[in-house]
């Protein structure tokens, strides 16, 4: 495997460590391969919203795979899942279900030029919305991570058809509009930027974004494969009040499992096939293990809302205490994350002036206190229902004594 690993960040290489190798995950822990206990701020990048192995989820899993583990064919509980997809966030009025949060992007970026009949796409320094070709140009995530600012093997075709403007300026925005009339199928942006750490929306930023999609004649995507369902059962949508055409949803929605769903519109989405010309598929879309676990997830939130109010508050709690260090700290609902500098963190630009080599410190401490947070200075914290008061105050207290060692920046 590359770097001794299935994805770049999980090697450790930009703080300097060695990965430690999951053994198992309960609750609010992980236990490696040595016998070490992480308290888990990562939770999996974000599905573990009710912690790990949730009883209910895990015992529905099992019970399915008795009835087999793929059929390649349609399944009730696939239907299932979507209804509950749509109850939540009703501008889902027609979906696919996909197996990763790069895949439902590619699908509805691709859905979406084949209804405008355009061919570029204005996307935001710093976002990161999965691996495929055309959107690995200036992307976040484990391209920052590894300071590597666009991927080696992608066609410059691509990276043509790929605008750039940049997150929280609107003006960006509109001046690639006005420079590619009438060429622009769509604008895809993440809600809350947290590929980059949590970069949250200006005021107005994604209401003006909606009007510029529409004056242009260009579909708005959200990516929403951390933001959905974590910050509310209607996602950022839900939670800033501004609609788009298509939607991407990922992590909670398999509830641990590889599962991710791309739609909206019912117009656009008549375009894939085999309703439309616009060609997608997949023989373990729709998995019924993966569906069973994310329709268990998401019954949990659904019966359980309180949940959000709760982790919001653990978070809050985390906020003030790296506030307290003087650090810079972005927070948005359960997301979070304290960026090593003294600017204000609001777009790609601020959050490059963080400092990695501190930030690699900071991790290395915490993890030797038994504390797990992203191995990168670009990644969100999450909190989870799991997540005890009194482990939010020992959270808190480390983070606490770490900002009085002299060694924050």
């Amino acid at each position: 495997m590359p770097g001794g690993v299935n994805s770049p960040v999980r090697a450790f290489r930009s703080v300097g460590r060695t990965p430690f190798f999951v053994e198992k995950a309960k609750g609010a822990y992980l236990y490696d391969a040595d016998g070490n206990r992480y308290l888990d701020y990562v939770c999996s990048w974000g599905p573990g919203i009710l912690g790990h192995a949730v009883p209910s989820v895990v015992e529905a899993v099992q019970k399915a795979c008795e009835n087999g583990l793929t059929f390649g064919a349609p399944t009730e509980k696939e239907v299932e899942l979507a209804q509950l997809i749509q109850s939540c966030v009703p501008s889902m009025e027609m979906m696919r279900l996909v197996n990763s949060g790069t895949e439902a992007v590619m699908s509805a970026v691709r859905a979406a030029r084949g209804f405008t009949g355009r061919e570029k796409i204005i996307k935001f320094t710093g976002c990161y919305h999965g691996h495929s070709d055309g959107l690995l140009v200036k992307a976040g995530s484990g391209l920052l991570t590894g300071s590597v600012p666009d991927s080696a093997g992608v066609p410059a075709g691509y990276a043509a058809a790929t605008l750039l403007a940049e997150y929280n300026d609107i003006e960006s925005v509109r001046r690639l509009l006005e420079e590619n009339e009438g060429q622009v199928a769509c604008i895809v942006v993440e809600p809350v930027a947290a590929n980059m750490g949590v970069v949250p929306p200006e005021e107005g930023f994604l209401a003006v974004l909606r009007e510029a999609a529409d004056a242009s004649g260009a579909l708005l995507i959200f990516d929403e494969v951390i933001t959905g369902f974590r910050l509310g059962l209607g996602g950022a949508q839900g939670y800033y009040g501004v609609t788009p055409d298509l939607s991407t949803f990922g992590k909670i929605v398999g509830g641990g499992m590889p599962l991710a769903a791309y739609g909206g519109r019912r117009d656009v989405m008549s375009c894939v096939a085999p309703c439309g010309a616009v060609y997608q598929a997949g023989t373990l879309s729709g998995n019924p293990i993966a569906v069973t676990a994310g329709t268990e997830m998401l019954k949990l939130l659904i019966a359980h809302p309180e949940i959000y109010a709760q982790i919001d508050q653990s978070a809050a709690r985390l906020e003030e205490a790296y506030r307290e260090t003087g650090l810079t700290v972005n927070r948005v609902g359960s997301l979070l994350s304290p960026f090593f500098t003294r600017e204000k963190v609001r777009d790609y630009q601020s959050v490059m002036t963080s400092d990695t080599a501190a930030f690699a410190r900071y991790f290395g401490w915490m993890l030797e206190k038994g504390i797990y947070v992203a191995p990168s200075q670009f990644e969100a914290m999450f909190v989870s229902a799991a997540h005890s008061a009194e482990m939010i105050d020992m959270t808190c207290d480390m983070v606490k004594e770490y900002g009085k060692s002299g060694m924050i920046l």
